[in-house]
């Protein structure tokens, strides 16, 4: 039998604005959740605009917010190739797939948001009810998602996202293209939020997201259980054991 394939749709963009300063993936959002998905079974193939190496944020990999995942994730060769060999999103069938995590960091909220290809993959994945998380920035993909009847996914759904307040503790709020809250709730979102910088993880059907990166693990391990509770796949194994 083979494993479930779990399909992660990263940034490609490595550069915050015009300011020179460098951006990417936040690595939590990479990491906690691709030992998730390994120790329930699943295969991960990763995809971006561009292809090739997944730029991660500098800040991310520092010894301050570093997590047993992001140490572990560092120091593992088959992580580190992975993270290397991103394809091209022209090359991903969503029929090959069977659950679809977008991780965040500021990098999506230039190259994630509005590309038709990530939106039409989306919709591949949604209009068949197959498990969608996005944590973070990552959930800005979702934003131009629209369902069979030509309406916006997110309208009325009860999700989450990086919210105003964690972007103006960063002291990013005038450099991102737009605020990722604020955007959601004007097209009708139900958008909550915990915390800053604390786990919060909504489920709404076959859609779960996540407020920031520690939100991560708890999104994948979510999605596992959704789909083993739906019976959308039968080849995941529990996930039992705490991920370090």
């Amino acid at each position: 039998m083979k494993s479930a394939k779990v399909l992660f749709i990263a940034t490609s963009h490595d550069t915050l604005g015009d300011t020179g300063r460098k951006t990417g993936v936040w690595l939590e959002e990479m990491a906690a959740p691709y030992y998730v998905f390994k120790e329930a079974g699943a295969s991960i193939t990763v995809a971006s605009p561009k292809g090739g190496r997944v730029p991660l944020d500098p800040k991310s990999q520092s010894i301050i917010v570093a997590t047993n995942s992001t140490k572990r994730f560092l120091k593992d060769p088959e992580a580190m190739n992975f993270l290397s060999h991103a394809v091209l999103l022209e090359e991903v069938r969503a029929d090959d797939f069977d659950m679809l995590f977008l991780p965040g960091g500021h990098g999506p909220m230039w190259d994630i948001a509005g590309n038709k290809i990530v939106t039409q993959l989306l919709e591949a994945f949604n209009n068949v009810s197959k498990p969608i998380g996005a944590v973070c920035h990552g959930v800005v993909g979702l934003l131009a998602l629209q369902n069979n009847k030509g309406k916006l996914v997110v309208e009325g759904k009860q999700l989450t996202a990086f919210s105003n307040s964690e972007e103006e503790s960063a002291g990013l709020t005038n450099l991102v293209p737009f605020l990722l809250e604020t955007r959601l709730r004007s097209v009708g979102a139900l958008y909550s939020k915990g915390d800053n910088y604390v786990s919060y993880a909504v489920v709404d059907g076959n859609i779960i997201t996540g407020q920031n990166p520690a939100s991560s693990k708890e999104v994948a391990k979510k999605m596992v259980a959704w789909a083993q509770a739906n019976k959308h796949i039968d080849r995941l194994r529990p996930v039992i054991n705490e991920i370090a």
